[in-house]
């Protein structure tokens, strides 16, 4: 980073007479940013003019669709936990990052997205490649606003830094009208450290957090809820201190996942729809839940009104509006979770729940035998979508990225990946994008050059984004692709398998050649058909230095077990 900006100070020189463009330039240096996805158009071209002029200063990546730009950015966000950047122009180009706005908002992403627009005095005439991006855009964004005026940018910028990445993040959009960019003005610029109409609360109230110890430790069969909230907000240390000196056995969702290791003994397991047994069923019979970071999503929760109706439930999440929004809690705790883990640490008792515990074993052991033997251990038969994870594993290590894209892969993926340390796990949890993976790489493997990146895909979400394979080849990014190819849009498929009498409707796919798709992007490439050759194609992979594409022919009707069938209670899950 202080390469680019020294380059750039050097050649931005002049903050008293900049344009629009160099304003922008130089607030991204001001924020510390380095890396930029976007796509350039008509609307956006005078500021893609300017940062051609000052090549060096910034990394751009032109990704092959706006889609893949913003999901980009997001990879590289949730990695780093950075303020990822993604630029677009007018019209399509704006509209086509809707999906990953939205994909962004849900997961609390920071973003900071840059708009082209027709210029000022063409505004409202539906002009074109004119569309209102901001009403478009207002339910799907933390904030956003339009820029008609070059003096308003550096305030702007520094607001839109900051409200993007404090309290919960999530992303913020700034539309820039065309002249905007090429007006002249003086450039001066203060970080923004506060606004007197958003104030995140970080600190729990004393009161609060001594009611909450009190229930804790005093608990019979106390059970830790986690979610992305703990990433977010750096706790990851102190959560494993938490679970350590509460004894209480811990759960993750989906998005918390990598949160606290895999390995770890307290550790039970993914709570929701495809999660793991023991933990779905233990919400059962615990009588104390402490909900950290998360929101209690209906994957998580599935009918409400059997979720943990014998339990006190204490919920602590920085944003108030999630608290009493899908379940009624005991005590709604509005606090970023770092502070108030630490704030109740010294409170904690030493306490030893190892009969609870055994109960989480018991039913990990019934899931070992029905579902992981079946999913980890095949002796015939097709390859199954766990075992190729596994092998994936053993090549990576359990210090590599993960990033997926949405559906069975997704979930086998979450299950089976050992994970040890903190944001390691990227995919689209809120919204579920097909199509997130791909792009979400190669912003994941820029964030952090240094580690092994793998994208696990299917052949339905790579078909949505594939595009991007070109990318990767022309930015000479080692990213692992592995495809686990069951012909079908699985996930759809094993629901109108077991619910709706085995009409598979429109989820049958005929698939292009992908080994050869990646070839004619620029990708060494391979395909694995029979179990004897899954070890040494998986590790000629991983030893090729740069980017490869293993598709992994996996059973074609496999489904993803245990599962909490649709309007029943989580403690109803099924294992077959």
């Amino acid at each position: 980073m202080s390469d680019y900006k020294d380059s750039a100070t050097k050649k931005l020189r002049n903050t008293k007479n900049v344009t629009g463009s160099e304003a922008i330039l130089l607030s991204f240096l001001e924020e510390g940013v380095s890396t930029l996805f976007g796509y350039p158009g008509g609307a956006i071209m005078p500021f893609y003019d300017t940062l051609h002029q000052y090549d060096g200063c910034f990394r751009h990546i032109l990704t092959r669709h706006e889609q893949g730009a913003i999901h980009a950015a997001q990879g590289y966000a949730r990695v780093t936990r950075k303020t990822g950047v993604c630029l677009t122009t007018s019209g399509p180009g704006a509209t086509n990052i809707l999906t990953g706005l939205a994909d962004a908002y849900m997961d609390s992403t920071p973003l900071v997205c840059i708009t082209g627009q027709v210029i000022s005095s063409l505004v409202g005439t539906d002009a074109f490649q004119e569309t209102d991006i901001l009403t478009m855009s207002m339910a799907v964004t933390k904030w956003n606003t339009q820029v008609t005026k070059a003096e308003d940018i550096p305030e702007i910028m520094a607001k839109a830094f900051y409200i993007a990445n404090s309290g919960r993040p999530g992303p913020v959009l700034i539309d820039f009208t065309k002249d905007v960019f090429s007006s002249k003005m003086s450039f001066n610029y203060e970080s923004c450290t506060s606004l007197r109409t958003y104030i995140p609360k970080f600190q729990a109230l004393p009161e609060q957090v001594d009611k909450a110890a009190r229930w804790i430790n005093t608990a019979a069969r106390p059970m830790l809820l986690f979610g992305q909230g703990i990433i977010l907000s750096k706790a990851e240390e102190e959560l494993k201190l938490f679970v350590e000196r509460s004894g209480m056995p811990a759960a993750s969702t989906l998005l918390g996942l990598s949160a606290l290791p895999v390995s770890h003994p307290l550790y039970m397991g993914m709570l929701g729809m495809h999660g793991n047994y023991a933990p779905n069923i233990m919400t059962g019979e615990t009588d104390l839940v402490i909900a950290i970071g998360m929101r209690f999503d209906d994957r998580v929760t599935s009918t409400v009104s059997t979720y943990l109706r014998q339990a006190r439930i204490i919920h602590v999440d920085i944003d108030p509006t999630e608290l009493g929004k899908n379940m009624d809690t005991d005590l709604e705790v509005e606090a970023d979770a770092k502070s108030f883990i630490h704030s109740i640490l010294p409170l904690l008792e030493n306490n030893d729940h190892s009969d609870w515990i055994a109960g989480f074993m018991l039913k990990l052991q019934e899931e070992q035998k029905e579902v992981f033997q079946k999913d980890l251990h095949p002796v015939d038969g097709k390859i199954q979508m766990g075992e190729a994870i596994t092998k994936v594993a053993h090549s990576a290590g359990d210090q590599a990225i993960v990033i997926t894209d949405v559906g069975q892969h997704q979930m086998k993926a979450a299950r089976y990946f050992p994970f040890a340390s903190p944001r390691t796990f990227v995919t689209s949890g809120g919204l579920g994008t097909m199509g997130f993976g791909l792009p979400a790489a190669i912003g994941a493997q820029l964030g952090c050059p240094d580690k092994k990146v793998v994208a696990f895909t299917g052949d339905g979400g790579l078909q949505m984004t594939m595009q991007e394979l070109v990318t990767i080849a022309q930015e000479e990014l080692p990213v692992k692709i592995i495809v686990l190819n069951n012909g079908y849009l699985g996930m759809v498929r094993q629901w109108q398998e077991l619910f709706f009498d085995s009409r598979y409707a429109s989820t049958k796919l005929k698939n292009p050649d992908f080994v050869k798709l990646a070839e004619a992007c620029g990708i060494k490439a391979d395909r694995v058909n029979e179990r004897e050759d899954l070890d040494t194609k998986v590790e000629a992979a991983f030893a090729y230095p740069g980017a490869f594409l293993l598709e992994v022919v996996v059973e074609n009707e496999e489904n993803v077990f245990p599962m909490v069938p649709p309007g029943a209670a989580v403690t109803d899950m099924i294992l077959k």
